[in-house]
């Protein structure tokens, strides 16, 4: 099998891991190729957050565990192939400098058995480091039940770092992934979170869940989500919908994989991170899963209507970033503007307000964008759900290379 077959394959087996995002690592050229640092990694997203600017490939698609939603699953007849750590080599250097990519993401199925699988990681990105001179972003996956030893050492080579919980829950994983648990991949995280340096996984650790293959509702996803922010200091959860690739008893029958709840999931984690809103905020056990006709942000508004309207010309910051179409740079502009000027309805645009949404949930100066008489959860519901209803989701795979 030559090179570029090999690519076809191992290229199309990586393509349904979404935990790999190139940003946050200050790795600086010394005297390679490749730069990492923030300003020299260009991004490219699909429209469902993918990162699309890294070559994204396996070292190999076999694998010794039967994961029911994997299509590297080893009782699945598809075509194989393992790469030689010069092999990958080769095929980063030589794209990076056509600039078809700005960094590397690489991941494997496990074989012989994770520590075995992880030095050959470790031997791919040790290559590129010190014979080929690549100071560009690396991202890799940690095999869960290796050695310490090891991720001390792949962690020094690389920027960051990802290991996947898969699924939400440990019964869920159990019942589609007996041979994985939680346990092993929480134990990479620990090991990240105390070591992490300068010098030693610089850009953070990440992971993925995958949405929708088991029971949990997004009230259980985002709970999930919160304590793995907080125990471990992860940079991003990502969320994968769950793609239906293989033919199980044990599997939901979907035609089409919930890319919606994905991106509404997706929208409540960035409120999470950068709006100081809490789980218990958006969702509860008579809510416990998103509107897949509102934002995270507008069903949290319409469920709570008693503290609404906000005047923009008194409220808190905090308060401001609660109200629809007002976003953290827009918030500060808000507070910077009103201590020179009242600030009016015909000035909100230009502070970078989405006056559409947030017209419905503010007050300036005292005055309501519309007759008062309309503020009414029906009415405002309604429009709102009209403006959603021209945003689609176009594609959840990512880029391919041929």
């Amino acid at each position: 099998m030559n090179l570029q077959e090999k690519l076809k394959i191992l290229a199309d087996s990586a393509k349904y891991d979404a935990s790999c995002s190139s940003s946050g690592s200050g790795r600086n050229n010394t005297n390679g190729i490749g730069n990492a640092s923030i300003s020299g990694i260009c991004h490219s997203f699909s429209s469902d957050g993918r990162c699309i600017s890294l070559l994204k490939i396996l070292l190999t698609n076999c694998c010794i565990f039967d994961c029911k939603y994997c299509l590297n699953r080893k009782s699945n007849v598809i075509p194989r192939a393992i790469f030689l750590p010069e092999e990958i080599c080769e095929i980063t250097i030589n794209f990076y400098r056509r600039n078809y990519i700005e960094g590397l993401f690489l991941s494997s199925g496990i074989i012989k058995s994770p520590d075995y699988t992880m030095e050959q990681m470790i031997q791919t990105v040790s290559l590129l480091r010190h014979k080929y001179h690549f100071n560009g972003y690396i991202h890799a996956k940690a095999i869960p039940g290796a050695s310490e030893k090891l991720l001390k050492n792949l962690g020094n080579l690389v920027d960051r770092m990802s290991a996947n919980v898969e699924l939400p829950t440990e019964s869920g994983l159990q019942l589609l992934a007996p041979n994985k648990n939680h346990h092993a991949v929480q134990d990479i995280m620990k090991y990240v979170k105390i070591n992490r340096s300068k010098n030693y996984v610089p850009a953070g650790q990440s992971t993925q869940m995958i949405i929708g293959a088991t029971k949990e509702n997004d009230l259980d996803i985002m709970k999930k989500s919160k304590q793995m922010y907080q125990n471990y200091h992860l940079k991003r959860v990502f969320y994968s919908a769950y793609v239906p690739i293989n033919q199980d008893s044990m599997l939901p029958r979907l035609k089409e994989p919930p890319l919606k709840r994905e991106n509404r999931l997706y929208q409540a984690d960035w409120l999470l991170r950068y709006y100081h809103f809490e789980v218990e905020d958006l969702l509860d056990s008579n809510n416990p899963n998103f509107s897949l006709f509102l934002d995270p942000k507008s069903d949290y508004a319409l469920r709570h209507l008693n503290e609404f309207p906000k005047e923009i010309n008194r409220c808190s910051y905090y308060d401001l970033l609660k109200i629809p179409g007002i976003g953290v740079k827009s918030a500060k502009r808000i507070l910077s503007s009103r201590k020179y000027f009242t600030i009016h309805f015909e000035d909100l645009k230009r502070l970078g307000v989405v006056l559409k949404r947030a017209k419905y949930f503010i007050l300036c100066d005292g005055k309501y964008f519309v007759d008062q008489n309309l503020f009414q959860k029906h009415f405002i519901e309604a429009n709102l759900v009209l403006e959603e209803q021209p945003k689609m989701i176009q594609n959840h795979e990512q880029l391919r290379l041929f």
